[in-house]
């Protein structure tokens, strides 16, 4: 996807662009390619950008370590501010103050607006925090320290003072 010249959207008709994509995503493993569609609206003073799209990721769950596939389906819709003082290759975070206003996406009148990153950032926030398998899954099954004997005759000691303990 190429990233869209934002003064050129208010030449589009109804200054809409529409992208329908089936393609994989720079930085983002998926087991097929990213398919849907985005529609990003120049609204005079910020951007309206809205998609549906969908894709397969390997997840690995967190209780049992199986890898399992995991549909990501995502409708997001985001209104990105056009600022004549947004400057995207400022990254100084670290040296100012943030304040709430600044939390707020904004992007140049003069500049672009780039779908695949605006998607990969979206599909990723989709990705699940807590990933299970199976809301039943037990997780790992470790083997019962009675079925197992000890092999190592360094432990013998050890398993002979639970032995007894138990005894007890």
């Amino acid at each position: 996807m190429e990233p869209i010249y934002i003064p050129q959207l208010t030449r589009a008709p109804q200054q809409t662009e529409v992208i329908e994509f089936n393609q994989m995503i720079r930085e983002l493993e998926t087991l097929t390619p990213v398919q849907g569609r985005l529609q990003v609206t120049h609204k005079g003073n910020y951007l309206e950008v809205s998609a549906n799209a969908e894709a397969i990721v390997t997840l690995t769950c967190h209780r049992c370590l199986q890898q399992y596939n995991y549909r990501l389906v995502i409708a997001p819709t985001e209104l990105i501010w056009l600022d004549e003082s947004a400057r995207p290759d400022e990254i100084d975070f670290f040296d100012r103050e943030i304040l709430p206003e600044d939390l707020v996406e904004t992007l140049s009148p003069r500049g672009f607006f780039d779908p695949e990153t605006w998607l990969y950032e979206q599909l990723s926030l989709e990705i699940p925090q807590h990933q299970l398998c199976d809301q039943r899954c037990e997780g790992i099954q470790l083997p019962q320290l009675d079925e197992q004997p000890v092999v190592d005759r360094r432990w013998a000691s050890l398993e002979a003072l639970r032995q007894q303990l138990s005894n007890n």
